[in-house]
C-alpha cells in the first residue's frame, strides 16, 4: 500500500498533522507556496503538545506531482481554490483527498478539482496555534478527525483513516458529507461569530448568562437550519460539547480578526446564513451575531 501522505497547507492544524504522520513513518509532504516552505525545508516544523516536544524534517514541494494515499486539505478557505491548483489531480487517483475546512460549501471546489475521490472532513476537540514560522502548539489534546464521501466506498474511508490512526489520530467514518459538515457547522458557526465580535473565550462566553442565551439561540437556529437541510441534529448535543471545551478555547476566525488577517467567517458564518435563506430558515440571532462580527 502507497502509505505517502500530503498536506496541503501546512499551517497550525496541517503542520501538526504532518509532524504526527511522519514521526508514524509516514512519507508526508507539506504543499504550499515558497514563503510557507521555505522555513520548513530549512529546520522542520516543531510541536509543542502534552506528549511533549513532537518534531519532524518534512518533505515540500510547491507543486504535488507525487502519487498519495491521502491528502490533506487545511487550507485556509479563502484560499482555497488557488491552492487545489498546486495539487495535479491524478495525484489522488487511487486516493482519498480530504478536506478539512470549516463550513458547508467547500466540496464545490473540492469536487471540481477530485471529482469522485473527494471527501468531507471536520477536526474537533482541537486547538492549535502557530507563534512562529516553524513551531505549533497544541492547546488541546489530539484531535478527532470525521470523515465521509458520497463517492468513495467505506473500505476506501476507512483505508484512509487508518493512516491516520497509526499517527495516534481518532479517526471516525460518518454517514454522509453533509452530516459530517453540518455537524460542526452548527456550533462553529455561532462560535466563530461570538468569538470574533467580542474577542472573548469560549469560557468567557459560557459564564455570561447574557452571551450564552445569545449563543444557544444562534446554535438552535443553525440546528433548524441543518434539519431543514435534511440532517437532524440535538441542540442539547452541540451544546454538551461547547460546555467540554477548555475556558481559553478561542476560533481560528477570532484569531484572524484580531490579527487584522484575513478570516473564515464568511466560509462558516456566511455558508450557514446562505443555506438558511435558501431552506428559508429564519436565524436573526445568527444574523445579528454575523453582522457584530464585520459580516455584511
Amino acid at each position: 500500500m502507497n502509505r505517502a501522505v500530503a498536506i496541503l497547507g501546512p499551517g497550525a492544524v496541517g503542520g501538526a498533522l504532518a509532524v504526527r504522520l511522519s514521526l508514524a513513518g509516514h512519507r508526508t509532504i507539506c504543499v504550499g507556496p515558497p514563503e510557507t516552505l521555505g522555513p520548513i525545508a530549512l529546520a522542520g516544523l516543531v510541536v509543542e503538545s502534552r506528549e511533549g516536544t513532537l518534531s519532524a524534517r518534512i518533505e515540500v514541494a510547491e507543486r504535488l506531482t507525487t502519487p498519495v494515499s491521502l491528502l490533506l486539505v487545511t487550507v485556509k478557505a479563502p484560499a482555497l481554490v488557488a491552492a487545489l491548483d498546486l495539487v495535479e489531480p491524478e495525484t489522488v487517483a487511487d486516493g482519498v483527498a480530504l478536506c478539512l475546512l470549516n463550513g458547508l460549501e467547500q466540496m464545490t471546489p473540492m469536487r471540481t478539482r477530485f471529482g469522485d475521490r473527494a471527501a468531507a472532513g471536520s477536526v474537533s476537540r482541537y486547538q492549535a496555534y502557530r507563534p512562529g514560522r516553524v513551531q505549533i502548539v497544541e492547546a488541546s489534546a489530539a484531535p478527532l478527525v470525521t470523515m465521509a464521501s458520497d463517492s468513495l466506498t467505506r473500505g476506501e474511508l476507512e483505508r484512509a483513516a487508518e493512516l491516520l490512526r497509526t499517527a495516534r489520530i481518532e479517526v471516525r467514518v460518518g454517514e454522509s458529507e453533509k452530516r459530517v459538515l453540518w455537524d460542526k457547522a452548527a456550533r462553529i458557526g455561532p462560535l466563530a461569530a461570538a468569538t470574533s465580535a467580542t474577542g472573548r473565550t469560549v469560557g468567557e462566553l459560557r459564564s455570561d448568562p447574557v452571551w450564552r442565551q445569545r449563543l444557544q439561540d444562534a446554535i438552535a437556529e443553525a440546528c433548524a437550519v441543518a434539519e431543514a437541510d435534511g440532517v437532524p441534529l440535538r441542540v442539547a448535543a452541540q451544546w454538551a460539547i461547547i460546555d467540554e471545551m477548555a475556558d481559553e478555547t478561542t476560533t481560528s476566525a477570532a484569531r484572524d480578526v484580531a490579527a487584522g488577517r484575513r478570516s473564515e467567517l464568511d466560509a462558516i458564518v456566511g455558508s450557514v446564513l446562505r443555506a438558511a435563506e435558501r431552506l428559508n430558515v429564519p436565524c436573526p440571532r445568527l444574523a445579528e451575531l454575523a453582522k457584530a462580527a464585520g459580516l455584511p
